[in-house]
């Protein structure tokens, strides 16, 4: 039972993660109602300018650690917005007011856009930070065993947590998140109130790049460093995990990204972990195709 209970624990780090991604994703899904592989990209790319700028403050500016991490973490979140913003208004907006099947295909473009400039920016090296925050903390005690997390898998778990909890309070409540539901539904009988449904798209392109640019940040300073590849890879899982709640409900598709999560710790855990990947994204696959529905999308 305490081996369970701590595997329980372990998932959240991820399953916040993955709550995290899914909720932004869903944010742009909303919108452009086409598989989007760009978002994972902006992930990645946030923690690779992290690492970049990270390496440059403490070898090249000198800095202390905490000052070289803040500067790395700065940098990579402006440098995701700016290139989220820049996807949104340039490429993802008149694409989807031509062809929205465009979009499709632009994403991957973006991705290998992103994906290349950040390794040829850290010139082809794998960069690593320092481990942080690894002090455990006691969160129950069973059979004379500590269960619990470290300090900085707690901070993180919250952190995501918050970014969902937030975002989802922001689209019921607010206007921005009346006005996102508006032309999620039906563009055209939004611009015919009077709502600006190319503002709103583009800001809700923008909205998902700052969800991702924290998501990869925060995973960046926990794992410790950001793969090259893990801009194709992170796209594809995340446009896998957010179908599990639904991609027109981002909270629900935050709740079944959960927990997909929790699924492969617990695989991890139990099963061959050669498998895992395949048997997860095979699980989701088939999950796809039995809750499949017809319908025409605009």
């Amino acid at each position: 039972m305490a081996y369970l209970l701590q595997q329980l624990l372990n998932a959240l780090p991820m399953a916040s993660l993955y709550a995290c991604l899914a909720f932004g994703y869903s944010l742009a899904f909303g919108v452009t109602k086409r598989p989007d592989i760009t978002f994972g990209a902006l992930v990645a790319f946030a923690g690779q300018i992290c690492l970049l700028f990270t390496d440059f403050g403490w070898n090249g500016l000198y800095l202390v650690l905490p000052a070289a991490l803040g500067l790395g973490l700065a940098a990579g979140f402006a440098y995701a917005l700016l290139a989220g913003y820049w996807n949104a208004r340039t490429v993802m907006l008149p694409l989807h007011k031509r062809s929205p099947n465009a979009v499709i295909v632009a994403s991957l473009g973006v991705v290998l856009l992103l994906s290349e400039g950040a390794r040829n920016a850290l010139d082809t090296r794998s960069l690593w930070l320092p481990p942080l925050g690894q002090h455990f903390v006691t969160i129950l005690r069973t059979e004379d065993t500590a269960l619990g997390l470290t300090r900085l898998q707690m901070l993180h778990s919250a952190l995501m947590l918050a970014v969902v909890a937030g975002g989802a309070l922001l689209l019921t409540f607010s206007r921005a998140g009346r006005l996102w539901q508006a032309v999620c539904q039906d563009p055209l009988a939004a611009r015919l109130v009077g709502i600006n449904a190319d503002k709103v798209f583009v800001l809700s392109l923008t909205a998902a790049a700052s969800v991702a640019a924290a998501g990869g940040l925060s995973a960046t300073v926990l794992y410790g460093t950001m793969d090259f590849g893990a801009g194709l890879m992170l796209g594809l899982k995340v446009v896998l995990i957010a179908a599990v709640g639904g991609y027109s409900r981002p909270l629900h598709s935050a709740l079944g990204a959960a927990a997909i999560a929790f699924a492969e710790q617990l695989w991890g855990a139990y099963g061959p972990m050669i498998w895992r990947d395949a048997v997860i994204i095979s699980a989701l696959i088939w999950l796809l195709v039995v809750s499949r529905r017809e319908r025409i999308i605009p």
